[in-house]
């Protein structure tokens, strides 16, 4: 059996530009299938270990990671997938949503990539009222289903369908597009089927003006599996919580022009949920599964009982009643590492259905700290997240001090809560942080990351502009406090590819051209500095129609 080995790095939000692309981060968390031997000798540690801040020797650091991750997909004989008809997928039923990102936040290019890749991720299924459906919500302004499931039944006509979706703009209202999902996955006029499975694919860039927790819980509560795919710089404990369980199943960091890549795995990860027509389980996790399996009863005609036992003591066995309207059921309480033997016994007093079998493992047991997350670094600042949170923990302490030296200060955090800030620090310096948490039976486990804070003043002031002549602008700006090496201005274009410019410490103006007229285009101007880029200043510029000119407005 193959087993699968994950990579992945922690990083201060900020600093991704300074590595040059999100492939690096990508390539960090590249998830490789590869042979059992590759395993063997790896043990655990309670400490562990994980760099959050580039230091001098970071762009060898770099290009080594990128080769590594070129060698796993070699060895592993994952080239890079082939474009093009993919052999079709038939004895799948279900319901596939795609919330797709349709607000000024995401760029022209951008767009048009998702809906490549949704085409690519759903051509090999077969459509009709006993095979797949398909449709697609807008998150914008006010959330917008641009088809009914039921409308396109065949390839043909659903790849037009999506090639002709527009995008909306309008602001990223997520969790109002997420209730109405709910609304939509359940509902007979949206062409929604009641008895099949409902997977959600949500598309982000990772940004969102309202609340997303409450509305997608909703949703994975009324049995909605979710995968979400970030091409952006989301917050990675938010999107792990939103997605079904487990994360490495269900959540992907990929750069838009990378969406190719993870193609294949978020299919073949889809069509278990889809394809499986019997009794089987979703939402692993070290303690709890759900068991999903197709509708063969009613209300009116019976009801199922589910028998349950760990596979070595048998003589364990657990049994609940459910009626016949249900078609899932959560099991919790459950011990991590274990195997279960599940028999599903559909009663009816019409037909006689015979029970259906599975395994289910459930998944080790979590420990915390498992992720630690710097973020918001100001000068004398930075916020510390760390996941997951559990019940047996009582609280969680947080020790730092600059590196190099021996000064060590103490933070005391308890057990429900999973972050703090950091305060009353020095600007320009490199902070250890180790976050342990304490267990009620008095063992501990740490986890240290590397922090950096900026320097005093490292935001770019009074961005400003010019109009230029016919769709170009002249960008301008005060310098930086502190030692800037330079600036980088990145221009997301409404049409058009984004660019990225980068200017010696002396030039604080550059010409933006291809702002196409009548379009709302987002500039942002980052200072550079030696350890970690300095905050950025955005503004979004809007291009008057014809020779009226242009007119802009501040942005977060």
């Amino acid at each position: 059996m193959h087993q699968r080995i994950s990579l992945l790095a922690l990083f201060s939000t900020a600093d991704a530009p300074h590595f040059g692309s999100r492939r690096f981060l990508q390539a960090l968390r590249f998830v490789v299938t590869s042979a059992p031997a590759l395993l063997q000798g790896k043990g655990s540690r309670d400490f562990g270990f994980k760099v959050v801040c580039p230091g001098p020797d970071f762009a060898m650091l770099a290009k080594a990671v990128l080769s590594l991750g070129l060698w796993l997909q070699f060895a592993a004989g994952q080239n890079t997938p082939e474009r093009g008809p993919q052999p079709s997928t038939s004895n799948s039923e279900g319901d596939l949503l795609f919330l797709l990102d349709s607000s000024g936040s995401v760029s022209y290019y951008e767009f048009s990539r998702v809906k490549e890749f949704m085409w690519d991720l759903v051509q090999p299924f077969t459509f009709g009222p006993r095979d797949v459906q398909t449709s697609i919500i807008h998150i914008s302004t006010t959330p917008t289903m641009e088809f009914p499931f039921d409308r396109y039944l065949s390839s043909g006509t659903l790849q037009q369908a999506i090639r002709n979706t527009q995008q909306l703009m309008g602001d990223t209202n997520t969790g109002k597009a997420l209730s109405y999902a709910k609304e939509k996955f359940f509902s007979d006029e949206a062409g929604a089927r009641p008895d099949v499975p409902k997977v959600l694919v949500w598309v982000t860039d990772g940004f969102s003006t309202d609340d997303i927790s409450e509305p997608m819980q909703l949703l994975k509560d009324m049995g909605v599996t979710v995968f979400i795919v970030s091409t952006g710089r989301g917050n990675y404990l938010e999107l792990s919580a939103a997605a079904s369980q487990p994360p490495e199943k269900h959540l992907h960091f990929v750069d838009v022009d990378d969406l190719p890549i993870i193609t294949k795995e978020l299919r073949d990860a889809i069509l278990d949920v889809i394809q499986a027509n019997r009794l089987h389980a979703v939402d692993i996790t070290s303690s709890s599964f759900r068991l999903m399996w197709p509708k063969l009863l009613s209300q009116e005609t019976g009801y199922y009982t589910l028998e349950y036992a760990p596979l070595d003591d048998l003589a364990r066995k657990r049994t609940k009643q459910v009626s016949g309207a249900h078609t899932s059921l959560m099991l919790s309480n459950l011990a991590p590492e274990t195997t279960y033997e599940v028999a599903l016994i559909p009663e009816s007093n019409v037909h006689y259905f015979p029970p259906q079998t599975t395994r289910v493992t459930t998944l080790p047991e979590e420990t915390s700290p498992a992720q630690v997350l710097i973020s918001e670094s100001g000068p004398y600042s930075f916020h510390v997240s760390w996941a997951p949170t559990l019940d047996s923990v009582i609280g969680y302490q947080i020790l730092y001090g600059p590196l190099p030296g021996n000064s060590v200060k103490l933070l005391e955090v308890d057990g429900e809560h999973n972050s703090t800030v950091v305060e009353n620090l020095a600007p320009n310096t490199t902070y250890l942080v180790t976050v342990t948490a304490v267990y009620k039976s008095g063992k501990e486990k740490s986890l240290s990351a590397k922090a950096c804070t900026q320097e005093e003043g490292s935001k770019v002031r009074h961005l400003r502009f010019e109009d230029m002549g016919p769709n170009t602008l002249k960008a301008s700006w005060d310098s930086a406090d502190g030692k800037v090496l330079g600036y980088r201005v990145r221009c997301r274009r409404q049409t058009g590819p984004s660019s990225v410019i980068s200017v010696s410490p002396q030039i604080r103006s550059v010409v933006l051209t291809d702002l196409a007229s009548g379009t709302t285009n987002k500039v942002c101007v980052k200072p550079m500095y030696k350890n970690q880029p300095g905050k950025r200043l955005c503004r979004m510029v809007h291009m008057q129609p014809d020779a009226q000119g242009y007119k802009h407005r501040q942005r977060a």
